[in-house]
């Protein structure tokens, strides 16, 4: 007995810290980028010196972000981070901006480093 009565007092933090969890509301619930940059991770390669269709990972990446980012916020949010990483990744602008179509998806904005991301709704 003595054992889970030492038990008991770690349990109720380990509770408590799950319940302030749970209720906690995340920043605004918008996108991260470190979400979009592991949803489009597997496109990289493709997105660099790929021909024809995207691998089927990158498709599943790219349709887990077009999934995420389902409200304004989230959208803009995805195109900041996409405008940014294709600024150092230097992708095939053909391939980024053919990329959700190929997919089977719409991000409804253009992966391309010049889009206007403040214009996307």
């Amino acid at each position: 007995m003595k054992g889970s009565t030492q038990a008991a007092p770690a349990l109720i933090a380990v509770t408590i810290v799950s319940l302030f969890l749970l209720f906690i509301p995340s920043s605004d619930g918008v996108l991260t980028c470190s979400t979009v940059i592991q949803d489009v991770a597997p496109c990289v390669s493709y997105l660099r010196s790929g021909s024809g269709m995207p691998p089927p990972a990158c498709c599943s990446g790219a349709k887990a972000l077009a999934a995420a980012a389902s409200t304004t916020a989230d959208r803009q949010a995805a195109c900041k981070c996409l405008k940014s990483a294709s600024q150092s990744l230097n992708p095939n602008p053909v391939l980024a901006k053919s990329l959700p179509g190929n997919c089977g998806i719409s991000l409804g904005f253009t992966i391309s480093a010049s889009v206007d991301c403040t214009k996307i709704s």
